[in-house]
């Protein structure tokens, strides 16, 4: 099984963090937390970096790392680290996906979660509490 290692913004903006909807491919319209692929001789937090201002135009400071969620799609085997991410400067301009929200949590568990993303929920849930 092939290993794909990417990493995700949990983009946190007071009481709510920023989610995007695939805009293509198997899981189209499917949610997720903003990022994508480390490239060679990158590190999680560069790459995090480049992802978002690609992505969606923003400069982020990456923060700290939450967890990494592996995750057996059926096709690949999924590595993600998921760090908390704050806007540096700009605006989240959607370059990529289709939709986009700020989500609380009362509403976190009203999108369709990518399987990976949905590992997070609880740890975010958590966090937006406290």
């Amino acid at each position: 099984m092939n290993n794909i290692r990417v990493v995700a913004a949990i983009i946190r903006k007071d009481d709510k963090v920023y989610s995007t909807a695939r805009g293509y491919g198997e899981y189209k319209g499917w949610w997720e937390f903003p990022g994508g692929k480390i490239e060679e001789g990158e590190t999680p937090q560069e790459a995090l970096v480049r992802e978002i201002r690609e992505e969606l135009t923003a400069e982020i400071e990456v923060g700290d790392l939450i967890k990494t969620v592996e995750y057996d799609y059926p096709k690949f085997h999924l590595s993600m680290d998921c760090f908390w991410a704050a806007i540096k400067s700009g605006e989240l301009e959607l370059k990529e996906a289709e939709e986009a929200r700020w989500l609380t949590l009362d509403d976190i568990d009203s999108v369709k979660w990518l399987p990976a993303d949905r590992e997070l929920i609880k740890d975010i849930k958590q966090a937006l509490r406290e």
